[in-house]
């Protein structure tokens, strides 16, 4: 279909909308509830809590986000191409480590941090034990007196139910609206 300016776009066909299983509304409450609490447990730098809300086997990756124009065919996101994180257990459990280090210049002064969490999504997968939840995020900091990064974005995550009944992160891709990172550390979990 070409479009011209000006004139309305015909289309030859409705389209219908995809659909997906619904995730039952008691497994949506309890993915909320997971996620908010995690929200929390984070702006309260409870960080060894939040590492256990972990899998073992956790993927943890924000890639870089590139400004293409449309007509630019490239892969939007690419394993292969820079990310800012791109983490297993190991990496994050240094990332933890290193915060809560005395020696941590760059939160001495601790970051101020409020993580946001909105639009969840709920997908019900071939595997029973594990759900595909999309949210977007808004996370604010506020460092020394006057400094404040807002970085703004949207997550997939693959939770897992372990064999002890509880929800566990297995993997969270992280989406930034930002192509640029206008602050001074990226000292945050998203």
């Amino acid at each position: 279909m070409k479009f011209v300016m000006g004139e309305t776009p015909v289309l030859k066909k409705p389209l219908v909308p995809p659909h997906y299983p619904l995730a039952p509304m008691e497994l949506v409450f309890e993915i909320s509830q997971f996620l908010y609490r995690e929200a929390r447990i984070l702006d309260e730098e409870r960080y060894e809590e939040w590492l256990g809300m972990m899998t073992d086997d956790i993927h943890y990756w924000m890639p870089g986000i590139q400004a293409r124009h449309r007509k630019d065919k490239t892969p939007r996101l690419d394993p292969k191409r820079m990310a800012f994180f791109d983490d297993d257990m190991l990496n994050m459990r240094r990332r933890v480590t290193r915060f809560m280090d005395p020696t941590a210049w760059a939160e001495d002064p601790p970051t101020r941090a409020v993580h946001v969490i909105s639009n969840i999504e709920v997908e019900l997968t071939d595997k029973p034990d594990e759900f595909r939840v999309y949210s977007t995020f808004i996370n604010c900091r506020g460092r020394g007196e006057a400094e404040e990064f807002w970085l703004t974005g949207r997550r997939t995550d693959i939770l897992r139910r372990g064999n002890d009944g509880v929800l566990r992160i297995a993997s969270r891709e992280i989406v930034t609206t930002q192509t640029v990172l206008l602050a001074k550390n990226l000292n945050v979990f998203l």
